[in-house]
């Protein structure tokens, strides 16, 4: 589920931090703004814009942080209004619905622990990829070719 993979130079202990940095930024969001699925994707989304002319390694790390992020809003948004349309409307909880809920409980706790192990694994200066989230970012965000 996740790789780690060496880049051909050692990012300094500053790189290294702001790119741990830029995980632990989804986690501190979240126990600020539990309830609103969107408040991860904001912080993040801000953190990034505050580093994308850092260095490879760091805007690497800032970009796959905000793509999981992104991903994770989307599933925590569709769970979210589901459930505001069954409490205020009158659509009602069914299997599916359990289902649901069950699946995107486990893709958060996922979320989680793989933030947690790439923010420790950044910081020590080892270039962590996640199973999906790497590939996209390699896709996303390109080394400078001059």
């Amino acid at each position: 589920m996740i790789q780690n993979t060496s880049f051909a130079y050692k990012p300094t202990d500053h790189e290294s931090e702001r790119a741990s940095n830029s995980y632990l930024m989804s986690l501190v969001a979240l126990v600020a703004g539990l309830p609103l699925p969107i408040i991860n994707l904001i912080a993040t989304f801000f953190f990034f814009i505050a580093n994308r002319k850092g260095t490879y390694f760091i805007r690497w790390h800032c970009t796959q942080a905000l793509v999981s992020q992104a991903t994770l809003l989307c599933i925590n948004s569709y769970g979210f209004w589901w459930t505001i349309s069954i409490v205020f409307g009158d659509v009602h909880a069914s299997n599916r619905y359990f289902a649901y809920l069950i699946t995107a409980f486990l893709f958060n706790l996922i979320e989680f622990i793989s933030t947690i192990y790439c923010a420790v694994q950044s910081r020590k200066g080892i270039h962590v990829q996640q199973w999906f989230f790497g590939n996209l970012t390699n896709l996303i965000c390109r080394a400078d070719v001059k």
